[in-house]
């Protein structure tokens, strides 16, 4: 079982930084496509950003300019370095895993809540 552990959330000030890490407990990493998606109290899950395993990279609009996702082929673990924060960053944080095969497998994190206060 594919397990994607997660870290760093936490409680920060408006335009304050978090940086978000995640690594897969298995062999995955080079064949992914790593997101970072995140879900507000009461709303649906959303993309945050995601990257390939080249290095291509695609945000959400919301977030264009503030967060920066990366991957480190070497560590086998992708960042979400979030600079800015504003209070409707406010969610949880699921990291994801997408294999692109017949039929597609996506992988998910246990997600970590990051609070950014006003």
């Amino acid at each position: 079982q594919v397990q994607l552990v997660e870290s760093g959330g936490g409680l920060v000030q408006a335009g304050g930084s978090l940086r978000l890490s995640c690594a897969p407990s298995a062999n995955i990493f080079s064949t992914a496509v790593m997101g970072w998606y995140r879900q507000a109290p009461g709303k649906q899950r959303e993309l945050v950003a995601d990257v390939t395993q080249t290095g291509s990279t695609n945000y959400a609009d919301s977030v264009k300019g503030r967060l920066t996702i990366s991957r480190d082929n070497a560590k086998n673990t992708v960042y979400l370095k979030m600079n800015s924060l504003k209070p409707e960053d406010t969610a949880v944080y699921y990291c994801n895993a997408r294999i692109y095969s017949s039929p597609v497998y996506d992988y998910w994190g246990q997600g970590t809540r990051v609070t950014v206060s006003s």
